[in-house]
């Protein structure tokens, strides 16, 4: 049984193994040469690839405990964001942040560092509170701030090097509603006022795409309870998808099509639950590459890429996102240095990305970004040590956790053997 990626560019023949319980799952950690978990495959670099054996738990029998104090959940490894926040919500809480797509199994969005926006809110590793772990010998442990500290702290933002986590203690909050805001505005409105709209907004961010001159806008506030929104999706995406399939058999058109896009009006209002109003549908499959770097060089980050992308006319079909994320103290986090603006660059994925996202990685390094682990990315182990004053340590704990290698890949072994 082969395996991909949600768009299809990292495929693996490895066998897909869906254990029912931690007694299943040791034995196949047990007598795996080299085995990979997955959740939802919205990893676009090859963190789950691997010939060997794919682990998935979604088929793992557990339910959710929440603590006596409601301030955490022990919640199951594999379950979705989607599956998790329903089931938070029917106990009247919630995570305090989400991203804008929930397939994600809350130990993959985790073990990657993914995120929403705010800057007030981090990234989803933040919420982790503890882990129980089945490790390279399936033996299970349990890992926080005092039992076993160092490979919590590992732990936290893992890329899956440590085990293969079957339950989460996850910190929450009640339940909350929000109300989505989009609509279009001039770049350069934006540019200038865009900051100040973070400081004063719970969460705010744009799509921009390179050869227009407005932006599109999202922000989120919270309000009064009130029903489920009529749509799961936050934009149309009939119009666009034909679009990209025209830009894609005509590259030259695609400056022309984005232009013709965004003259179309474009204003939205949904109201919910939080785990209804934080994702939206998104069906069409793209390459994707997303760095991180210090607030203050975000935006000139962006109008150098984009003023790059303009004077090649290059067809870069998608729009860039912009969101601001709050600092955290995980060693691999990207966001440990101090709030982050993150970038997220899309190209369509019937289109050619890989040259562009080389040339578009050199601008945003150069502004001192880091990636998403998750995100493409051609980061080597120097540069890993560059930007990770932990980096040797997280390396210490993965060898006494793992010494055999069992959790690595061929891509993850290159950084962190």
């Amino acid at each position: 049984m082969s395996w991909a990626n949600w768009s299809g560019s990292v495929r693996a023949g490895a066998t897909v193994r869906r254990p029912r319980d931690e007694g299943e799952l040791a034995a196949i950690v047990r007598t795996a040469r080299t085995v990979r978990a997955t959740g939802a495959g919205h990893s676009f670099m090859p963190l789950c690839e691997t010939d060997d054996t794919i682990v998935s738990l979604e088929d793992m029998a557990g339910a959710m405990t929440v603590a006596p104090d409601r301030r955490t959940a022990q919640i199951p490894a594999g379950w979705s964001i989607k599956r998790l926040t329903a089931a938070l919500w029917e106990e009247g809480l919630a995570l305090a942040n989400q991203g804008d797509v929930n397939p994600q199994s809350l130990a993959g969005a985790m073990a990657t560092g993914t995120h929403g926006t705010g800057r007030e809110l981090g990234n989803l590793s933040s919420f982790a509170r503890g882990f129980r772990l089945i490790g390279a010998d399936g033996e299970a442990t349990w890992c926080d701030a005092t039992t076993n500290p160092a490979l919590f702290e590992a732990q936290r933002l893992s890329l899956g090097l440590f085990g293969i986590a079957t339950e989460i203690a996850c910190e929450v909050v009640p339940a909350f509603h929000l109300v989505e805001r989009i609509e279009k505005r001039p770049w350069a409105e934006i540019r200038e006022r865009y900051h100040a709209m973070a400081a004063e907004l719970r969460h705010v961010e744009f799509w921009f795409f390179p050869h227009a001159d407005s932006v599109i806008l999202k922000t989120l506030a919270t309000t009064d309870p009130c029903d489920p929104p009529l749509s799961t999706r936050d934009m149309e995406e009939a119009t666009f998808r034909r679009l990209l399939n025209i830009g894609a058999l005509i590259p030259l058109l695609v400056p022309t099509l984005q232009r013709v896009m965004m003259r179309s009006a474009m204003k939205g209002r949904r109201y919910g639950p939080a785990h209804a109003i934080f994702p939206s549908d998104r069906t069409i499959p793209f390459e994707e590459m997303e760095y991180e770097m210090p607030v203050a060089a975000g935006l000139g980050a962006l109008e150098e890429v984009v003023g790059w992308i303009r004077r090649k006319r290059l067809p870069v079909s998608f729009p860039f996102e912009f969101r601001i994320v709050a600092p955290d103290d995980i060693w691999m986090s990207p966001m440990n240095a101090g709030p982050v603006a993150a970038i997220s660059m899309h190209q369509y994925a019937k289109m050619p990305w890989r040259a562009l996202f080389a040339e578009a990685e050199a601008i945003f390094r150069a502004h001192g970004g880091r990636p998403h682990w998750a995100k493409r990315h051609t980061l080597s182990r120097a540069d890993v040590d560059a930007l990770y004053p932990m980096a040797e340590r997280y390396r210490a704990v993965r060898r006494e956790a793992d010494p055999a290698g069992r959790f690595l890949n061929g891509h993850l072994a290159e950084l962190f053997s």
